[in-house]
């Protein structure tokens, strides 16, 4: 009867430890001070789009509040997620913004995207302008969303030759997994070598200046806002 109570009790405090480790899964964070996404209620989701597509337009809330025939505070409470509009109300807004009233809905239904690239499989792009002996292969894309994203696994090759007048729009993160370079970003160069990384405003004119030890490989990942 002991060894029965003993199990029992056994069992119970290794389904308490591991609740506990359960919970405090759900509590842990990652590195970053990324605000948590949360989760958005289809109140909320309509109001993010009536406000994106109102701004679109360049109009007040005033403004639309006035030819959708209501009030400016109503306007606000729809766009905060605070209450839920009537199919009427949204009938009328979306007519007012010139759409479709199902697109009011799609940043709720919308999923999230992800890309996933195999090992070797990355596209190789080949773009006018591509300097002799820069290899760059993609190693994914975003698909939606107003950030893009785009990850490039760069090889220099032995004929590669040195260039720095690269410059586009976003910021740029490198990280250096071979070789060695020096790399000009407008009036600074900085020596990359293999665990060295690099982030910049890359509307500035950047490339690699020197290439000390040739082939090199480099993660470069670029971002900036969709047009």
């Amino acid at each position: 009867m002991k060894d029965k109570r003993k199990t029992v009790k056994a069992r119970k405090k290794t389904a308490k430890n591991a609740l506990a480790r359960v919970n405090q899964a759900e509590t842990l964070l990652t590195g970053s001070s990324a605000p948590g996404t949360g989760t958005r209620t289809l109140e909320q989701s309509i109001g993010i789009q009536i406000r994106h597509f109102r701004k679109q337009l360049g109009l007040t809330v005033a403004e639309l509040a006035g030819t959708a025939g209501l009030s400016t505070g109503m306007l606000s409470k729809i766009e905060n997620g605070q209450i839920s509009p009537s199919l009427t109300t949204l009938q009328v807004l979306a007519r007012r913004l010139n759409l479709p009233m199902t697109s009011l809905f799609t940043a709720f239904e919308e999923k999230r995207d992800c890309s996933f690239v195999a090992s070797g499989q990355g596209v190789v792009i080949e773009r006018r302008g591509t300097k002799v002996g820069h290899q760059y292969r993609l190693l994914g894309h975003s698909l939606a969303g107003d950030l893009v994203v785009e990850p490039y696994l760069i090889t220099l090759t032995e004929d590669a030759v040195p260039y720095t007048a690269f410059q586009h729009e976003g910021v740029e993160f490198i990280y250096m997994l071979s070789g060695e370079v020096i790399y000009a970003h407008a009036d600074r160069t900085y020596r990359l070598r293999a665990g060295d990384a690099m982030l910049f405003d890359s509307s500035a004119p950047h490339g690699p200046m020197e290439l000390v030890s040739k082939p090199m490989r480099y993660l470069s990942v670029i971002t900036f806002l969709r047009a």
